[in-house]
């Protein structure tokens, strides 16, 4: 699990792209072990080259947090190249920054180009690769057959949200001071919401894994501002992994329905902002009174 300290961080360990035959009934077991082979490597290349990224966040966390607080994740294209991205907001705000941190951002952003290019070609191949698996197979939502554990290392599946009405997913990591900042309103929104039928949870991306290391360190953070609500390490492969491999801006908070499917768009920033708080709270009220509709 790479140590990222970054803002987005394309944290996402791998892609995972599963890249077994196994949907072609002649295929060799050597086919088949060769197949698995290619896919491990091609999944170590693709950490690596995340880690390389999140290593310039971390060289220059100072100035990189500067433009992390500055981003706006509607200007961002999915399939566009993760630096240009990151060119446009230092671009629009370069008027916030000295010579110095320019310099630095805009060669940290060359050298990530070079890196996304690279994982953009191992992401093609891997794509093309899995073009050519049975048909038959169906993409399953970012909550189906969700798994995980809680810093305390209790198992916790699908049955969090059927269980709710309406859950609340904060994804956040520890190095991230927005993140940090809004966690005791977070606390807060889960006790006001707990009678309501909601739950708030939160996903740290640095935990993917069972990373023991970071789960101790984001259990410090929690303890230190107070937080009582869940807490969950997630595997990076699953469906929930891959979603949050593609925000673009942290905090992200998201809403889920009892039956694991998420309501309305993505709240970007903290809500210890109040009108960030109170338009999160009129999506939970809107949430719980269709659950009671519907019962």
């Amino acid at each position: 699990m790479k140590n990222k300290l970054s803002f987005i961080f394309i944290f996402a360990l791998c892609i995972a792209l599963s890249l077994t035959a196994c949907g072609a009934k002649q295929a060799s077991t050597t086919d088949s072990k060769n197949t698995q082979t290619e896919a491990g490597e091609s999944d170590s290349r693709l950490d690596d080259l995340y880690q390389q990224e999140n290593q310039l966040f971390a060289d220059h966390a100072d100035v990189w947090n500067k433009v992390f607080g500055m981003m706006n994740k509607s200007d961002a294209d999915p399939n566009g190249n993760y630096a240009d991205y990151l060119a446009g907001t230092v671009e629009s705000n370069k008027n916030s920054f000295t010579d110095d941190e320019l310099k630095t951002l805009n060669e940290d952003i060359e050298t990530i180009r070079k890196i996304e290019e690279q994982i953009a070609e191992l992401e093609n191949k891997n794509t093309s690769s899995d073009d050519n698996k049975n048909d038959s197979s169906q993409d399953t939502s970012v909550f189906s057959d969700f798994s995980g554990e809680d810093f305390d290392g209790n198992k916790v599946d699908d049955s969090l949200f059927s269980g709710n009405a309406v859950t609340v997913v904060n994804f956040w990591f520890t190095g991230c001071k927005p993140c940090v900042a809004e966690l005791s309103k977070l606390n807060e929104l889960n006790d006001a919401i707990k009678s309501m039928g909601g739950e708030v949870v939160g996903i740290n991306t640095e935990t993917f894994d069972g990373n023991k290391t970071a789960i101790e360190e984001a259990a410090s953070v929690l303890e230190s501002q107070g937080v009582k609500y869940r807490n969950l390490s997630i595997d990076s492969s699953s469906a929930a992994g891959k979603y949050a491999s593609e925000i673009m801006a942290f905090p992200t908070t998201i809403l889920v329905d009892r039956n694991g499917n998420i309501v309305g768009e993505p709240m970007l920033g903290g809500i210890d902002n109040q009108d960030n708080y109170d338009a999160l709270m009129k999506q939970i009220q809107s949430i719980i009174d269709a659950d009671s509709t519907n019962k």
